[in-house]
């Protein structure tokens, strides 16, 4: 792992497609829950490679306006989103899930997966509330994220921190809840379960045998392999302290 390299950039160059904590799993929930049609305006914040909104644009032929800070994963999701020939589907741009480019009440749709952990509370609550802003009356918001189980998380959030090059905030469920219902969000409902973005059968589902052992070559490496141990010492923890959490809830 480069100096500085965050775990997602070092799980994508890899080879890891789908950099989510529940893998397909959670995301097919929170798809089932948005109740996808071709006429809904949809949001991806924090769209990476655009794996999700092209899974979205060719199953329900919506259009998807993506944002992202990262413009190498930018980049990668342009060249995407013109092979797979969704081009008059998603829109792709820069800008902050804090300060979105959009005006009040244009979405049908936002989501936002593995994203919200990544951020302070305050930030936390400012990227909501612009979720709030952006979705029309009775809108849905799909959010997807690390959830701790327990409040006595202070070691294993040191190892995430260290294993990922990030200072992540995850919540528990009633945190997660908490935050989308103090800004207003109502019928908050949740899935939650073990983290599967590092398990061997989670890998599997996710991106296949193949994917899977082309991921596994690469980590493997005398330069990846340290770093990839620690990540999934820590992904993989037997006291099961980081979960997955899967979040669906409407503004009124």
């Amino acid at each position: 792992m480069k100096k500085d390299e965050v775990g997602h950039n070092f799980l994508a160059r890899l080879g890891k497609t789908r950099l989510r904590p529940g893998g397909r799993k959670a995301t097919e929930w929170l798809i089932e829950q948005g109740r996808f049609t071709p006429d809904k305006k949809v949001l991806e914040v924090a769209c990476n490679m655009g794996t999700t909104a092209i899974g979205l644009a060719k199953r329900f032929g919506c259009h998807i306006e993506g944002v992202d800070l990262d413009e190498t994963a930018l980049s990668k999701a342009e060249r995407n989103i013109v092979a797979q020939g969704v081009r008059n589907l998603i829109h792709v741009q820069r800008a902050n899930a804090m300060k979105l480019p959009f005006a009040d009440e244009t979405f049908d749709v936002v989501i936002n997966e593995a994203m919200l952990t990544m951020l302070p509370l305050p930030a936390k609550q400012k990227a909501v509330t612009e979720y709030f802003r952006v979705l029309k009356p009775g809108g849905v918001l799909l959010t997807h994220d690390v959830m701790l189980t327990t409040e006595d998380s202070e070691t294993v959030l040191q190892q995430l921190r260290q294993a990922i090059n990030v200072t992540v905030t995850p919540l528990t469920r009633d945190g997660w809840k908490s935050l989308f219902e103090k800004i207003g969000f109502v019928r908050v409902e949740t899935l939650n379960g073990n983290m599967t973005l590092l398990s061997p059968l989670g890998m599997i589902y996710d991106e296949g045998v193949l994917g899977t052992l082309r991921i596994m070559k690469n980590a493997l490496k005398a330069e990846n392999r340290v770093t990839f141990k620690n990540m999934f010492k820590v992904f993989n923890d037997p006291e099961r302290k980081l979960n997955f959490i899967a979040v669906c809830c409407r503004k009124a």
